[in-house]
């Protein structure tokens, strides 16, 4: 592995960071199996390691705490917290109240006193952004937490952290985790920019567009869209379809599979830090693991280019996160009585 630093933090993080998310009762719930395909991406150089709280109800989290026993210290460990982690309104969001007791949480789970890198999961556009910021900062100097970052945040959502902590003297963001694949570009117009502008790393996810990239579902064919518990839309989208198709001989005259051309092709972003991928079985992980180092060419990605053009996306993933200005509809549609006035 050549290892990248994880932007201005001077961590210096594998290429391919290892996604949790499968682990647990939302794919692979044999803990045992689970550790050995943790402790196989490690041994193969991979050093960075992404969770959430939110992930089986912490039950990641456990299980990557398990397999870190006795390697915690080569690793680069991130979490997550945001989502709803109980029924109660308070056990969720970007509040001190309840960040402080996420990471408490999330650090009993993980069987460490440290994260190297907490999230926000999403945005909380009902918090504001300097109680989110002042909260992360005690914990950073209580030295329970290494490096902020953020997760789908819009670009002036980025912009607006970074002015409040520069004013406020405050600790920054220094990561942000979108979304990006072939198929979900949108990211190159404003996200990344505004990343590489202010020194932040970028760990993407879903490079392999929630599975679409990886050659498994094809037009025409009658495609399993239910996966790991959930009924996945976007795998039947006919347009991402169209397009997968358009890709599938861009990968065959590469001399690639469509897996492997996926994952190089996210992190050959200046932008870009290290892609997640997220394998729920040691024969997923092999597969990733097999394109390590796989680089592409110009004219591959000028040809990817003329099929997804730079900057756009096809469709978007049911997983991806909808601003409220465009989530809720009150919000961009006049009241019935001003549409009668106007």
């Amino acid at each position: 592995m050549k290892y990248r630093t994880l932007g201005r933090t001077g961590i210096k993080v594998s290429p391919y960071c290892l996604g949790a998310m499968m682990f647990g009762a939302l794919g692979n719930p044999d803990h045992e199996d689970s550790v050995r395909v943790i402790h196989k991406a490690l041994d193969a150089g991979i050093n960075f390691v992404d969770t959430a709280d939110a992930y089986s109800r912490g039950e990641s989290e456990e299980i990557v705490g398990k397999a870190l026993k006795g390697r915690r210290d080569n690793v680069v460990l991130a979490t997550k917290a945001h989502l709803p982690m109980g029924e109660d309104p308070n056990q969720q969001g970007n509040s001190r109240r309840w960040l402080t007791r996420a990471l408490e949480d999330s650090l009993r789970r993980l069987g460490t006193d440290h994260v190297d890198l907490f999230q926000i999961h999403r945005p909380a556009p009902d918090t504001d952004v300097e109680e989110t910021l002042s909260a992360l900062t005690d914990m950073m100097r209580a030295g329970k937490v290494r490096a902020i970052g953020t997760s789908s945040f819009p670009a002036s959502d980025i912009v607006e952290a970074q002015w409040v902590a520069e004013r406020r003297g405050l600790e920054r963001f220094r990561t942000e985790q979108p979304t990006y694949s072939i198929l979900n570009r949108g990211i190159e117009r404003e996200v990344l920019p505004v990343c590489e502008r202010y020194g932040m790393g970028a760990l993407v996810y879903s490079p392999l567009a929630g599975g679409l990239l990886t050659g498994r579902y094809r037009k025409g064919q009658r495609n399993d869209t239910h996966r790991a518990g959930f009924g996945f839309k976007h795998l039947s989208d006919e347009h991402r379809l169209d397009a997968v198709e358009q890709l599938v001989p861009v990968a065959r005259d590469a001399g690639m599979s469509l897996t492997h051309l996926a994952t190089a092709f996210a992190i050959s972003h200046p932008g870009v830090t290290s892609a997640i991928i997220g394998p729920r079985t040691m024969d997923h992980l092999d597969d990733l693991l097999a394109g390590a180092g796989t680089g592409l060419s110009d004219d591959v990605l000028d040809r990817i280019d003329a099929v997804v053009a730079p900057g756009t996306d096809v469709g978007t993933l049911d997983m991806a996160y909808a601003p409220p200005a465009v989530g809720q509809a009150r919000l961009r549609r006049r009241r019935a009585d001003e549409r009668a006035a106007a």
